[in-house]
């Protein structure tokens, strides 16, 4: 399956990230516990490397608990601090607050040599379409959230969002969007709702689900529908599309809306705890 990707505004987005990371101490980075890697884009790592960095493994309820601590333990490796929250829910949203504070240290204590005293951290959020961005941001200002104005020496025109007395957040972060070769990327993002549906093969991006699911997850399509998960993957959408009663004029089976429904089940959970990229 090929899906090709290339939004024309992603080189804007990057310059005017690459304009707003001098503000920031910090960069607080999305992405999806369900495809950790595919939902990174590299340019991040390069813009930001001089900058302090955390990895919010977002929605990690609907990912495998077992692969999100593999995941968290291989970004904490590479010198990352990771945390695992779901913005929707809140859960895990306390801890960012002082994972904040030890990932800035260093920031913290050069200001206080300086004699500079409470000056709070600035944050930046970064993270693909449909990573949950808004949701988080929202989720983590609260109603208390207010907006500080221009500041001396920042570029005319950019709001602040005060968080607290230590951290505010940059409400006009650059969004880069990924490019990718490697068209499994393409094909984890797609599943996991990253990339519009309607501009991709629904029936045969279901098949590269239950292809995986049967590998990695044995029991996950016969538990949800009640089919043998036996046979060729095109069987098993016939064996979904039959127990869902997905049928159009003249018993004919309607694989387009038996995908609908696969995907609503995988993105929604009701398949279970499942993570589409291992470490």
């Amino acid at each position: 399956m090929n899906v090709q990707w290339y939004p024309g505004h992603m080189t804007k987005a990057k310059r005017q990230m690459q304009e707003d990371i001098r503000l920031i101490d910090l960069i607080i980075e999305l992405v999806d516990a369900r495809v950790p890697l595919s939902s990174r884009n590299p340019d991040i790592d390069e813009l930001g490397k001089n900058k302090s960095r955390l990895i919010l493994l977002n929605k990690a309820d609907l990912a495998d608990e077992r692969q999100n601590e593999a995941w968290k333990a291989f970004f904490e490796k590479k010198g990352f601090f990771v945390v695992k929250v779901d913005s929707r829910s809140g859960s895990g949203m306390k801890a960012i607050q002082n994972v904040i504070q030890e990932a800035c240290k260093e920031k913290i204590e050069r200001d206080r040599r300086r004699g500079i005293k409470n000056r709070p951290i600035r944050a930046m959020v970064a993270g693909i379409p449909n990573v949950g961005k808004s949701t988080f941001i929202n989720t983590f200002a609260g109603k208390a959230c207010t907006k500080t104005g221009n500041k001396p020496g920042v570029t005319k025109g950019k709001q602040w969002i005060r968080l607290n007395k230590g951290v505010e957040l940059l409400d006009t972060p650059g969004i880069l969007w990924p490019k990718f070769e490697d068209q499994e990327v393409g094909i984890r993002l797609a599943c996991v709702g990253s990339i519009k549906d309607d501009i991709l093969n629904m029936e045969e991006l279901s098949l590269n689900l239950i292809d995986f699911l049967r590998e990695k997850y044995p029991g996950a399509l016969s538990g949800r529908y009640g089919i043998e998960e036996e046979g060729s993957s095109v069987n098993l959408l016939e064996g979904i599309a039959r127990a869902r009663g997905c049928l159009k004029k003249g018993e004919e089976l309607d694989y387009s809306k038996t995908a609908g429904i696969l995907f609503d089940d995988f993105r929604s959970g009701r398949l279970g705890r499942i993570t589409l990229e291992w470490v």
